[in-house]
């Protein structure tokens, strides 16, 4: 779509009802010339190609199949499999879909997806796609503020080798690094496995280092950077040079929380997993497994990930993964 001066402003998916600008400062424009040729349509009807003249102010669009003028909302995906010690919460009651995704009616402006912030219109719910999430991207913007905090007390502290709030946070995004470069390799392997990485979730800074979405299992991961540290698990106990550690209990509430905001949004229990993943540590003793958690070396998690066997159809997974992509989910 472009404006009568010939610059490109981006196009309008009218599959799915979603606008994508070519820059953030172009939506109002993409939105109000969207509604005002959806208006001038008449009810019900269905065009296979929309006319190069049929939105105002805007000199071409691109072919593309139209929704009726009063759309049905997509059925839901068939029942998820649950694996013993995945986390499910219920399916909630009613409409399975949030009314803020709901397809638009009418002339009334649907939903926009876009990969800023956005000022769209009335009834607009823009949402950040979290697939443009780079491993590690919330630590290093901890490690960030800390720096900049205490510019002299880190440089010191890296001198001396003194363990800071700072190295904490930059040492962990080195390790969410690590993870997702093993997890590169469960994608090349089997594109039907799908990442993201560094969930913002909630209002108070809480993150979830990596999501993996596959036909063998949705997994929350923390992933664990101890270089050259001794790492013993014997069952809810986890230890670090000696001293314990509560990853087990926080990866079992990460995956719970997880599972209910994916089942709010997509309307059918989502079993999640709760994943540990150890890097660079020197030794890891795995006397036994946690319930409900898995604690993984790092070398060893694409290999542990490939062997799961199918419990998940692939309409599953894509609703899951559409679902786990927005921001809105996690709020």
């Amino acid at each position: 779509m472009a404006q009568p001066d010939g610059v490109k402003i981006g196009w309008w998916d009218l599959t799915t009802d979603e606008a994508h600008p070519d820059s953030p400062q172009f939506l109002p424009a993409l939105v109000a010339a969207v509604a005002r040729w959806k208006a001038a349509r008449p009810p019900g009807g269905l065009t296979a190609v929309a006319p190069l003249d049929a939105v105002p102010g805007a000199a071409s669009v691109a072919d593309r199949p139209l929704t009726p003028a009063h759309p049905v909302p997509p059925p839901a995906p068939p029942a998820l499999s649950a694996p013993d010690g995945a986390h499910v919460v219920p399916a909630l009651a009613g409409n399975p879909w949030p009314a803020e995704d709901m397809p638009a009616t009418g002339a009334a402006q649907p939903a926009i997806h876009t990969s800023e912030h956005s000022t769209a219109g009335p009834g607009a719910r823009p949402w950040i796609d979290l697939a443009a999430h780079t491993p590690g991207a919330q630590a290093r913007e901890q490690a960030r503020t800390a720096r900049e905090a205490a510019p002299v007390k880190t440089v010191v502290a890296r001198l001396l080798g003194v363990h800071t709030e700072e190295r904490a946070w930059r040492i962990g995004a080195d390790g969410e690094v690590k993870v997702a470069a093993q997890f590169a390799k469960v994608v090349a392997r089997d594109p039907r496995w799908r990442v993201l990485h560094a969930i913002p979730v909630g209002e108070r800074g809480a993150d979830i280092d990596h999501l993996v979405i596959g036909p063998g299992g949705i997994f929350t991961v923390n992933a664990k950077h101890h270089p050259g540290a001794r790492i013993w698990v014997g069952g809810n106990t986890v230890l670090v040079n000696g001293h314990r550690q509560p990853y087990v209990r926080n990866s079992r509430h990460e995956a719970a929380r997880a599972a209910r905001l994916l089942t709010a949004v997509c309307g059918l229990p989502v079993p999640v997993e709760a994943l540990v993943v150890t890097v660079r540590a020197e030794d890891v003793v795995l006397k036994q497994q946690p319930e409900g958690v898995s604690v993984v070396p790092r070398h060893q998690i694409a290999r542990w990930l490939l062997r799961h066997r199918d419990i998940h159809t692939p309409e599953v997974l894509e609703a899951v993964y559409e679902a786990a992509r927005r921001s809105t989910t996690w709020r």
